[in-house]
């Protein structure tokens, strides 16, 4: 059966408060956020024996470590900021090892600097994609010398953000270092998300193969408001992947809050990932009780 979880960056607080918190919502796997208020876990300060400090901690809380966030724009078009978060996403690979977990996550880039999540005109170039790939060829390379995988996350404003560019991207950099983070949720377009059902399943026949891991989250038309979302979770220092809730005509809210349909998803997912970890996302800690049960009844509904 699959395993529910969630991001460990929606409860800010020190680590064993952080791990009893998740554990008492009954969750059994979490997706690390290295960012907690008692540990220095900040560029270059990552050690082998810090990791095996948050790793234990969150065994002994019966909460294996699935994977871990890096999320970051890996293409800034300045130098100098790319340096600086290929250098952080780099240092989170090399202690993946550590971790308990192979599987460090990040998205595919812009090339505008005022976001990660904002299209860009040249995101959708072959400049910026032969960009891009340069940068995810090594990342996997790197990776896969560390005993860990680079996996990545699509979403429709960066340079990889449709089927046929993860296909793509997939075929161009063919290494055992480079998997999939599937949401569904990060392929639709005001164009595809009146096809609900067509689009998922064509997500899932082309990319089930390449799946390591999977969140829930949902999506749903922005309706007036076109401006980019984020949201207030209670952590003034929260990184932006985790407060960001869509921009332009689609907005992506916690599961049970959208129209993705669930069980479709859920079906298709199961298929060739019967036990993959579930990691809830895009809420608050207020709302961590109400996603848990709609996930859990949604699981529970498809056998899953």
């Amino acid at each position: 059966m699959m395993q529910a979880g969630i991001f460990t960056g929606y409860f800010p607080y020190d680590l064993k408060t952080t791990a009893q918190k998740i554990r008492a919502h009954n969750f059994n796997t979490v997706q690390l956020d290295l960012h907690f208020s008692d540990i220095d876990v900040s560029d270059g300060q990552v050690t082998p024996e810090k990791c095996r400090t948050i790793r234990d901690t969150f065994r002994d809380h019966h909460l294996p470590i699935c994977c871990t966030s890096a999320y970051t724009n890996i293409v800034h078009p300045d130098p100098a900021t790319r340096k600086v978060r290929l250098d952080r996403l780099k240092e989170i690979l090399a202690h993946a090892q550590y971790l308990g977990s192979p599987y460090v996550i990040s998205e595919t880039g812009t090339f505008d600097t005022s976001s990660d999540w904002v299209h860009h005109p040249k995101n959708k170039t072959e400049e910026g994609w032969d960009d891009c790939r340069a940068v995810i060829t090594d990342l996997a390379k790197f990776a896969w010398d560390h005993g860990a995988v680079f996996l990545l996350e699509t979403y429709v404003n960066n340079v990889v953000g449709s089927v046929e560019e993860t296909l793509r991207m997939f075929a161009e950099v063919d290494h055992p270092g480079l998997g999939l983070l599937m949401d569904p949720t990060n392929y639709f377009e005001a164009h595809n998300i009146g096809q609900m059902d067509k689009t998922l399943n064509y997500v899932f026949d082309a990319l089930s193969d390449k799946i390591k891991i999977a969140h829930a989250k949902d999506v749903k038309r922005s309706g007036d408001d076109k401006s980019e979302k984020h949201s207030d979770i209670g952590d003034a220092s929260a990184a932006e992947s985790h407060t960001f809730r869509g921009v332009g005509e689609i907005e992506l809210p916690a599961p049970g809050l959208g129209e993705l349909n669930y069980d479709l998803y859920l079906q298709r997912l199961a298929q060739k990932h019967p036990n993959i970890p579930m990691i809830i996302e895009h809420l608050d800690e207020s709302d961590v009780a109400r996603a848990k049960a709609f996930l859990d009844g949604k699981l529970r509904a498809n056998g899953c």
